[in-house]
């Protein structure tokens, strides 16, 4: 029996400040922050890039240039996500408990360029997770979404009884569990670590 590990990324495994990087978005392209949700934080755009709506980092960056009216830098694109990230030592030690338990992966709402750049944007992770970096646009959905929950599963080759998943948003904890996945609303590091071993000593009864 193999067991996965499913962590979200954002304010989970680091404490991720949206307004921080809405304010250097808006800094740069001089559109506060209602305008950057009219032209690009919303199903259209940023939700839909999540979906894997564009293929390829590049078609990402095209589409935000066009939205935003204005030619983004690739680099400098990451570097105020970057800066909106803080990781939580806390929720890294769990992981790293959680690999000696199983297989552990990424998934997290992202789009290609996120996933292009995650070992720069998230180098903690990478002894860690090592290539199982994923954003939902790997996946071609995104959470809540049941189907990527599944691809995830499917790409692993696990049962979703021998995968857990853990997230701070409750419809994605939803979204898992309505497969079969055992999902932990994450709160602070002490309960994820706490919920990591106690689905591992369940499913070594089984």
């Amino acid at each position: 029996m193999s067991l996965l590990f499913i962590f979200d990324m954002d304010d989970v495994l680091y404490d991720y400040d949206w307004g921080v990087r809405m304010a250097g978005l808006t800094e740069l392209t001089g559109h506060d922050l209602d305008e950057l949700r009219r032209r690009w934080w919303n199903d259209t755009g940023e939700w839909a890039a999540e979906a894997g709506h564009y293929p390829t980092a590049d078609d990402y960056l095209s589409a935000v240039r066009e939205a935003l009216d204005f030619d983004i830098d690739e680099d400098e694109w990451v570097r105020i996500r970057g800066g909106a990230m803080t990781p939580f030592e806390g929720s890294l030690a769990a992981v790293r408990r959680a690999t000696e338990l199983g297989q552990v992966t990424l998934l997290t709402n992202n789009g290609p360029l996120v996933s292009k750049h995650l070992r720069t944007l998230a180098p903690e992770l990478v002894e860690i997770f090592g290539d199982h970096l994923f954003t939902s646009s790997d996946y071609g959905a995104r959470k809540p979404n049941p189907e990527v929950f599944e691809r995830v599963l499917e790409a692993y080759g696990v049962r979703a009884s021998d995968a857990f998943f853990a997230d701070d948003l409750r419809i994605n904890v939803e979204g898992a569990r309505s497969v079969g996945i055992t999902a932990h609303l994450f709160r602070e590091p002490e309960g994820l670590l706490a919920a990591i071993e106690e689905f591992a000593a369940s499913r070594s009864t089984v």
